[in-house]
């Protein structure tokens, strides 16, 4: 058993080294192009949201 773990351990590392990480720019740039994502999808959602709501007050 403890073999089995000491090599998968082993084998975790040696994957993460064949791993290619961003550049901090390409992060960033990624990041920022989540995070408006996320914006632009909230301010639908609650449009959305908020629709319906006084659709359904009109209803009932």
């Amino acid at each position: 058993m403890k073999d089995k773990i000491i090599n998968y351990f082993q084998d975790v590392f040696k994957e993460m080294n064949k791993v290619s990480w961003p550049k901090k720019e390409e992060l960033i740039d990624s990041t920022k192009v989540v995070v408006i994502t996320m914006l632009l999808f909230s301010v639908f959602v609650y449009l959305v949201d908020k629709g319906i709501s006084e659709i359904l007050k009109v209803i009932f």
